[in-house]
């Protein structure tokens, strides 16, 4: 059964760093294209970044490039996301998902973790 530990949040303050980790088993993770997305307090999910198979191939949403930075270590089966330079717009639960191909949407994550909250505040 596929499964996703996110872990790594926490309270941090303006211009702070963080390094969330994504545990994942139950599926062959070197296979798949590894997504983070975000849902802020009130608000719908966004999607933030994505790393292909090899980790050779990143992307990122406008509002977090040049902060966060997307890896993937696939002897762990494990992926990350380093968020330097925090906002309080970061504030959200962070998520992580397989899919088959890179993309900017949202489409084709079947299955998630069940997130960990990063809060943003001075």
């Amino acid at each position: 059964q596929e499964q996703l530990v996110e872990s790594g949040g926490g309270l941090v303050q303006p211009g702070g760093s963080l390094r969330l980790s994504c545990a994942a088993s139950g599926f062959t993770f070197i296979t798949y294209v590894m997504t983070w997305v975000r849902q802020a307090p009130g608000k719908g999910l966004e999607w933030v970044s994505d790393i292909d198979s090899g980790g050779g191939i990143t992307n990122y949403a406008d509002s977090v490039k040049g902060r966060f930075t997307i890896s993937r270590d696939n002897a762990k089966n494990t992926l990350y996301l380093q968020l330097n330079s925090l906002k309080p717009e970061d504030t959200a639960v962070y998520y992580c998902a397989p899919r088959l191909y890179l993309a900017r949407h949202l489409d084709g994550m079947d299955y998630w973790g069940k997130g960990t909250l990063v809060t943003v505040s001075s």
